[in-house]
């Protein structure tokens, strides 16, 4: 079973280098966005969360990412009862719970955006995506490409996350994502959309800070201190937080209704 994994994996890989000019392409927007001040918003419901915060934060990632994570959509690890998994699944089929996401943000036709669904299905990344393109926000979509095509929208007029993005990423992975079969079980076993999407989203990443280095403007990127000194990761990791601070604030600063506080100073 090992080895049939692995297998599997190398032909992932396979699919991924076969994208690398979509994956070039995804950098310079990102990195356009991040060079503008702005950020690049990350959605992903589900265990697609797990595409988000592997973007940002976490060792040898920067700031520049907005990592939208709703705990109602991605906190199931009780299962059942409360906070559980049947409740997440219902809501990530909402209509409109997308659109009171958004309502927290002043978005700009600067930002980008990554939109995370294996299956690209569900109502509520989908509505993610039409409405990002709605406000000119750039949207990558990263999908499991086979997988859904073979599978059903949930939305009414059966449009899918494909359908709202300028720009399609394929983990590889195969339909219904497992990948293995195991002798005398009638149900395979093991996914593959989390190991393609994960090397999607590092190459992502090494693309950007590229992009940003060659601009003049390396990324404050989180390291260890056993790579870079005690001391030097400390400044890093706080000059990253404080720069995400200040990124985050521009998209609160004007947003909604406006108050005698988002007026400017004279």
């Amino acid at each position: 079973m090992t080895n049939s994994y692995i297998h599997k994996c190398r032909s992932i890989l396979d699919t991924i280098e076969a994208q690398t000019a979509q994956i070039q392409q995804t950098a310079h927007w990102f990195a356009d966005t991040i060079l503008a001040g702005r950020m690049v918003h990350l959605f992903g419901s589900g265990h697609s969360r797990i595409m988000v915060e592997e973007m940002w934060p976490r060792y040898g990632s920067f700031p520049g990412f907005n990592p939208i994570v709703e705990l109602s959509l991605t906190f199931h690890n009780l299962v059942v009862g409360a906070n559980g998994q049947r409740q997440a699944m219902f809501l990530e089929n909402v209509p409109g719970l997308a659109d009171r996401i958004l309502r927290n943000y002043d978005l700009s036709d600067q930002d980008s955006a990554l939109v995370i669904s294996s299956s690209g299905c569900n109502v509520v990344p989908i509505e993610m995506a039409e409405l990002f393109r709605q406000r000119g926000v750039k949207v990558v979509a990263l999908i499991t490409k086979d997988h859904s095509e073979a599978s059903i929208s949930k939305r009414a007029d059966g449009k899918k996350l494909s359908d709202f993005a300028d720009l399609v990423l394929d983990t590889g992975a195969p339909v219904g994502d497992a990948m293995l079969t195991v002798p005398g079980l009638d149900t395979p076993v093991a996914p593959g959309s989390t190991v393609g999407g994960a090397v999607l989203i590092n190459c992502i990443k090494a693309e950007v800070a590229r992009l940003l280095t060659e601009a003049g403007q390396p990324p404050k990127v989180l390291s260890a201190g056993v790579l870079v000194g005690s001391d030097r990761a400390v400044q890093l990791f706080e000059s990253a937080y404080d720069e995400h601070a200040h990124r985050l604030a521009k998209l609160y600063a004007t947003v909604g209704v406006p108050s005698y506080v988002s007026q400017p100073e004279s």
